[in-house]
């Protein structure tokens, strides 16, 4: 039976269709975007595992990948959310209980002179912190259900990505709409992106943190693991970081008249803590990736609202996407401008030889 659309209206209608379908899957899916990123954070982080094992040893490949989930489950996310956990519970204490930070606030203030401000704007913003940080870091407690759906489906979408590696790399490069060397540029940014903030300052950000904590208890600092962890999340924001955590600390000691506790934090931390991430950093050079401080930061200030934690990576990553992307639609132009101007030229040449010759 003959239809009623002409071959053009066809199309148009397809594409329309597939644009609905798209977007209710998109809006179906958007709560858990996070396993989706994870599972590529994770796939980009595990592979030259996954290919030293299964490419090369010829190990079986679903053993390998599943080895491999198990591994990041042990490694990655549990002590993360251990991390995450621990974080929420003191932030939330800290708000519940205000007496602590009043004190300290109405120490600044006598040693500055300067009236900071009321009581009443500091438990408001101590609360209004605490659900903050509640929304950014993962919580078991306010929807389990939703955390392990998110849990499994990072992993099954991992595990898919290990064992049909070669039919999910042909599909990206059959269906994104990019040449191939753009496609190659966008996987060295992922690369890239993924070795500085995952592992590279993941791994920065541990010693950072176990050494301000140290450092902090050694220097009989209250809750000092929980600011431990603090300067672990605080260390992935770079020029500022961990002195966010013991430079304050050092300088309320000294005004509590610690003077011995107060100096050798500051001296600690910026003999020894800020020393170690430039030599760190220095030694993960080509571990981490060339990316831009302030790519990360800008990257960071983006990303974790909109993604919560996952943001630190995920930020950056997006921001890179689009430099190279602007990149690549500049050198497009150029070239097509550079052919324009030879197919230009060349016809002004056939346009002469064939004057010439009459």
């Amino acid at each position: 039976m003959a239809t009623i659309y002409t071959p053009q209206q066809q199309r148009v209608l397809l594409i329309t269709s597939l644009l609905i379908i798209a977007g209710f899957i998109i809006v179906g899916l958007s709560g858990y975007a996070s396993a989706f990123l994870g599972a590529g954070i994770l796939y980009v982080v595990l592979r030259p595992w996954f290919t030293a094992l299964a490419i090369k040893r010829k190990w079986n490949r679903p053993l390998v990948a599943t080895l491999l989930i198990i591994f990041s489950l042990v490694v990655i996310i549990l002590p993360f959310l251990t991390l995450s956990l621990m974080l929420i519970g003191r932030i939330q204490y800290y708000s519940q209980h205000t007496d602590d930070i009043l004190s300290l606030v109405k120490k600044a203030e006598d040693l500055t002179g300067y009236k900071i401000t009321s009581q009443q704007n500091i438990r408001t913003i101590a609360q209004q912190g605490a659900g903050y940080a509640s929304r950014l870091l993962p919580s078991i407690a306010g929807g389990a259900l939703d955390f392990i759906v998110i849990l499994g489906l990072m992993f099954f979408t991992m595990y898919f990505m290990y064992v049909e590696q070669e039919s999910f790399q042909k599909g990206l490069q059959k269906y994104l709409p990019f040449k191939r060397d753009t496609q190659r540029e966008l996987g060295d940014s992922l690369k890239n992106n993924v070795n500085a903030n995952v592992l590279g300052q993941a791994l920065v950000s541990l010693v950072q943190g176990i050494l301000t904590g140290a450092t902090l208890w050694f220097f009989n600092v209250p809750d000092a693991p929980f600011w431990g962890v603090v300067a672990f999340f605080m260390a992935f924001i770079p020029l500022l970081g961990t002195p966010l955590v013991w430079g304050p600390a050092g300088l309320i000691k000294l005004s509590q008249g610690d003077t011995g506790d107060g100096a050798g934090i500051l001296l600690v931390g910026i003999i020894v803590i800020i020393n170690i991430d430039n030599l760190l950093r220095i030694m993960l050079a080509k571990r981490m990736g060339d990316i831009h401080p302030l790519i990360t930061l800008t990257g960071i200030v983006l990303g974790v609202p909109i993604f919560g934690i996952l943001g630190l990576v995920i930020g950056p990553l997006l921001l890179s996407y689009f430099i190279v992307l602007i990149q690549v639609f500049e050198r497009q132009n150029k070239q097509q401008e550079a052919e324009i101007a030879e197919d230009k030229e060349r016809l002004e040449m056939a346009a002469q030889q064939a004057a010439a010759k009459r």
